[in-house]
């Protein structure tokens, strides 16, 4: 992947891919909630917000991380999809993370202005209150310390949700696009995740 980052984005990125494999070498034998604040920290200091149109020039694409990596850049999908990946590389079940789909409203408790949005969630079991990783705020947050954000819908590898309640044809490659895309130039960039 350090070889094929330096051929697509030049060798800075490469050495971005390289950073990201000593971060998942170092990261494997520590706690999960050491992992979580590693990788939150490490995607938020070395990704640049931008739109899709600046970085991709498309209104939404959903960058793997090899691509995230390689442009140094990236919209909230982006954040929360290599976020994932990572914590899934290191170990976390599938069942205990989900991208969520999120309003979040901009501008502070009051203001009637809000956007689409999407964090990662983490939930130490299945029935706990999800911890956020979120590219807006570098520390990691449970839920309830977040009312700026009104969840709409997550998926993960595994299911799609609405509402809390899992959706009966739970296959979300199957209704959400974007993610089987991502998922299949994860496969042809040698990423593959396991169940």
């Amino acid at each position: 992947m350090q070889r094929l980052a330096s051929e697509r984005f030049g060798n800075q990125a490469g050495d971005m891919v390289g950073a990201w494999r000593r971060l998942i070498d170092e990261s494997r034998d520590i706690p999960e909630t050491d992992q979580l604040t590693r990788v939150n920290h490490f995607f938020n200091r070395s990704i640049q917000f931008d739109d899709d149109i600046v970085v991709w020039q498309q209104q939404d694409y959903w960058a793997s991380p090899l691509e995230t990596l390689g442009r140094q850049a990236g919209d909230c999908e982006d954040f929360a999809i290599a976020k994932y990946v990572t914590l899934r590389l290191l170990g976390i079940p599938k069942e205990r993370l989900r991208l969520i789909y999120v309003r979040a409203r901009i501008g502070g408790a009051d203001s009637p202005v809000s956007q689409a949005h999407m964090v990662l969630g983490y939930f130490a079991t299945p029935t706990d209150e999800p911890l956020v990783l979120d590219n807006l705020i570098g520390d990691i947050r449970p839920a309830a310390r977040r009312p700026d954000l009104f969840p709409v819908f997550s998926f993960n590898s595994e299911g799609l949700w609405v509402g809390g309640a899992a959706e009966s044809s739970a296959d979300p490659t199957a209704r959400l696009s974007r993610w089987r895309d991502v998922l299949a130039r994860m496969r042809s960039e040698g990423l593959e995740l396991t169940q």
